[in-house]
């Protein structure tokens, strides 16, 4: 659909849009509640470790939905080779970068590391237990000296989080100079593009297949949550 001479496309699904979101709020509150001693948690470590399982859930589903979801939820739709990521870097650092409907090649690894770490984060703290109040469930299923060094890995693999984090948001900034709007689309799920994006792509699958696809990868990353959880 054409509007003002910009072609409008639907990106991001509404599960991804759901998924991101929710990982933001998620992570805020954990993050939150290692600085905090008590307001407004009775037992921060608890809520700490509440906001965890809920990061792991949401995680399970995204690593699913990366397969068998829409076009440009699907890893193999934004992962690129080193070659055309170095030559998207090339391109980025002079203003003059491709134009990419889903993530750009840069972007696109950037989302895979994040995972990836957030994914570490979540499945280790699993591990951990500080003694006094909490205790993951996994405690000790490998002995205190593997959860000593999880405990270690979890501290440091937070301050890479914090990191990334400020990369993510910095290419958030570059991108909106550069004139795409990259939150205005995960509100949404549309962008809008002066020409033909270079990965448009038309999806395959109906909606009502899709549909399945994401109740089965809710219905499997929610039993996580429960699991953990009670």
């Amino acid at each position: 659909m054409r509007n003002a001479n910009k072609l409008s496309i639907e990106v991001w699904d509404g599960w991804v849009r759901v998924f991101h979101w929710g990982l933001v709020l998620a992570v805020l509150v954990s993050f939150y509640t290692t600085k905090t001693s008590a307001v407004p948690f009775l037992f921060p470590i608890d809520v700490h470790a509440q906001a965890g399982y809920v990061v792991l859930g949401l995680l399970v589903f995204r690593w699913l939905w990366g397969v068998l979801g829409s076009v440009y939820a699907r890893f193999s739709t934004f992962l690129y080779p080193p070659a055309p990521t170095i030559a998207y870097s090339k391109t980025l650092l002079k203003r003059q970068p491709n134009t990419y409907a889903s993530h750009n090649p840069l972007g696109g690894w950037m989302v895979i590391i994040m995972l990836l770490s957030l994914s570490f984060q979540a499945v280790s703290g699993l591990f951990l237990s500080d003694d006094i109040f909490f205790q993951g469930p996994l405690y000790g299923l490998f002995g205190k000296g593997v959860g000593s060094q999880l405990s270690t890995l979890h501290q440091l693999n937070s301050h890479l989080l914090i990191i990334l984090i400020g990369l993510h948001l910095l290419g958030l900034v570059v991108h909106r100079l550069l004139g795409e709007p990259l939150v205005t689309a995960m509100l949404v799920g549309t962008k809008r593009f002066r020409q033909q994006p270079i990965d448009a792509r038309n999806e395959l699958l109906n909606a009502a297949t899709l549909r399945l696809r994401a109740i089965g990868a809710l219905c499997i990353a929610a039993g996580v949550v429960l699991w953990l959880w009670f």
